[in-house]
């Protein structure tokens, strides 16, 4: 983190925002789908989870996600948007940020390339916080929690696809622009 320049670190603090705007934005249409369904959120989470693996999958530094996760956590703290898991909402985001990380890192060693470890990284820190907001706060078990869990999985990996969109289109500007 000590090499990496302004810019990066302005681009992940707008990721970091841009993740707790997403979330408050998207929750209202998201909710109208789980409640018709009655289980808790993780469309809206998705969402959100998506710009932590944009910013992982092009700054290359270990342990970004983490760190933004963290940095989320503590805005979402301040600005009172803990939902329901209250004083422990840091836990929901760190984890998935330490997931993402995890397999963006073994996705480096495997392939070569972060862009390949996109959409699993997304599927995976969406069911991490999912998991997480179940321990801490609804107790799910059986039929309800595998729907919660699938839910959570496909719109992480809908909101992966479109994560790794966004940053094929943003790598070409990060080229030019001197971010590396």
């Amino acid at each position: 983190m000590r090499n990496t320049n302004l810019k990066t670190l302005m681009f992940m603090a707008l990721c970091c925002d841009l993740g707790l705007l997403a979330k408050k934005l998207i929750s209202p249409a998201a909710n109208v789908i789980t409640d018709s369904l009655h289980i808790p959120g993780g469309i809206s989470t998705s969402f959100s989870l998506m710009f932590l693996v944009i910013a992982a999958s092009l700054v290359s530094f270990p342990g970004c996600a983490a760190v933004m996760g963290t940095v989320q956590s503590v805005l979402a703290l301040c600005l009172g948007m803990t939902g329901s898991m209250g004083i422990l909402a840091p836990i929901g985001y760190i984890l998935p940020g330490v997931m993402i990380d995890l397999i963006m890192s073994v996705c480096q060693r495997l392939s070569g390339s972060h862009e390949s470890g996109i959409l699993l990284s997304s599927a995976a820190a969406s069911l991490t916080a999912s998991l997480t907001a179940n321990l801490i706060v609804f107790r799910l078990r059986g039929i309800v929690l595998l729907l919660y869990l699938l839910i959570s999985a496909t719109s992480g990996s809908l909101c992966g696809l479109l994560a790794q969109r966004v940053t094929a289109r943003l790598k070409c500007i990060f080229l030019q622009e001197g971010f590396y």
